[in-house]
């Protein structure tokens, strides 16, 4: 499988993180810190630590900060129980590192071999295979020492404020743009391109990129890496802005089955943080507003009934009364 094919996976969606075809093992205590002491090592020259206090002398400090890695960052990954040599091997035991060492880095395809095919093929659909194939690879957009997927992050303003980082950090940056596209002499604005949607801005706080330019995906199943171009994107507000939501299984879809079962409202996640028509119905209160508005129609029609039916009694009571006035009278 082409390396870069697969790592344009990652333009599409960094909180799709792939996630490994067979999970990691359970580490003991011991086994954990013994990673942690390796990586250590590793830390003690990329990182900003590394640059305040040189391990070593003849450190070449200009090249080391442009590989810079925040330990703690690392630390809160999806790669955090992996010791640096897991993918850093072949040419890293020398200092300083062997000559073309990054070349034989172990490949994201490695360890994701499975679920990697799947996206590849997702990929080759996607608006930058078409137009950056070449230029994209997994860690474009997904930054192994920093990602999470959306799951493990739960909280949905994390969710869009990791992947959208990701998105608006090529889209509205003219120097990392100009990285992927050096052929263009201008950044397509994308406050112009999104001028038909309302507070773009605000929606790019709130909800993902993906979320309008990736294939609509039925629950349960995972984000799609097919990236739509602005001709395919969605632009139905009524997508979002409905009781039956997109969201649901897109952005919220890990924790909308959670919050049904506690709350008990339709799309009550949403609720929280977005404006959704229809987001707070109950499906009690949608049973007893229906018998309560059923049982308001027999009353009206029982009314109506009993009315027309002591009407005529009425008018041959009123009947009768006069008859008997009539021969009171002559009588």
């Amino acid at each position: 499988m082409n390396a870069l094919l697969l790592a344009s996976l990652a333009a599409l969606l960094p909180s799709a993180a792939i996630a490994q075809d067979k999970p990691l093992a359970a580490q003991s205590p011991a086994q954990i810190e013994k990673t942690r002491a390796a990586n250590a090592e590793c830390f003690a020259c990329h990182s900003e630590a590394g640059i305040a206090h040189p391990p070593s002398q003849g450190l070449d400090l200009k090249k080391l900060r442009a590989v810079l890695r925040d330990p703690d960052a690392f630390y809160n990954s999806d790669h955090q129980r992996l010791a640096c040599t897991k993918c850093h091997n072949e040419g890293y035991d020398e200092h300083p590192h062997a000559a073309g060492a990054s070349e034989m880095t172990t490949t994201c395809t490695d360890c994701h071999s499975k679920v990697g095919s799947v996206i590849e093929k997702q990929f080759a659909k996607s608006v930058h295979a078409k137009n950056l194939s070449e230029t994209f690879s997994c860690t474009t957009c997904h930054d192994p020492h920093l990602m999470r997927i959306a799951a493990k992050l739960g909280d949905p303003h994390k969710i869009v404020s990791q992947d959208n980082r990701v998105c608006l950090g090529c889209h509205d940056s003219d120097a990392q743009f100009a990285r992927f596209a050096p052929e263009k002499k201008s950044r397509p604005l994308i406050d112009d391109i999104h001028a038909w949607l309302p507070n773009t801005r605000l929606h790019w706080k709130a909800v993902r990129c993906v979320e309008c330019h990736t294939p609509a995906v039925e629950a349960g199943q995972p984000m799609s890496h097919e990236i739509f171009g602005k001709e395919k994107a969605e632009k139905n507000c009524l997508a979002c802005h409905q009781a039956d939501s997109s969201l649901k299984t897109r952005l919220y879809r890990h924790l909308v089955s959670q919050e049904q079962e506690t709350l008990g409202f339709a799309n009550s996640i949403i609720l929280a943080n977005a404006y959704v028509l229809g987001a707070t119905r109950h499906p009690l209160l949608d049973t007893l507003i229906l018998i309560a508005f059923a049982a308001m129609i027999l009353g009206l029609l029982a009314h109506g009934a009993v009315r027309l039916l002591t009407r005529g009694v009425r008018k041959k009571s009123d009947t009768g009364r006069g008859a008997d006035s009539d021969g009171d009278h002559h009588g």
